[in-house]
């Protein structure tokens, strides 16, 4: 069975905790992208990542884009949303339709 994991600075993850999400607070790029291989290795099938955090790891996150396993989705933190996430989103679907159907005015 896959597992869920929720990764980035401790104040805007441990909420998930509650929901059963496995939650791991990383602080500094080293720790950060040696947890995010760790969590790919390890059998999880969804990693949501804060954007800040992403940050960090960009290059780690696109080699795992192009695998089946693990999603890798940004969520926003507390210190508010950078839009990284909605342009990831916003990527995904330019990718698989071939135009952008979501985000046209």
């Amino acid at each position: 069975m896959y597992k869920i994991a929720v990764m980035g600075d401790y104040d805007s993850i441990y909420g998930f905790a509650a929901l059963g999400l496995s939650v791991f607070p990383v602080e500094d790029e080293e720790s950060c992208r040696t947890t995010l291989n760790r969590l790919a290795q390890s059998g999880y099938a969804v990693i949501y990542i804060t954007e800040s955090k992403a940050a960090m790891v960009e290059e780690e996150i696109s080699r795992y884009r192009e695998q089946r396993l693990p999603a890798i989705i940004l969520i926003p933190g507390i210190f508010g949303n950078t839009g990284a996430g909605i342009a990831q989103v916003k990527k995904s679907v330019e990718q698989a339709v071939g135009s952008d159907i979501i985000f046209t005015e």
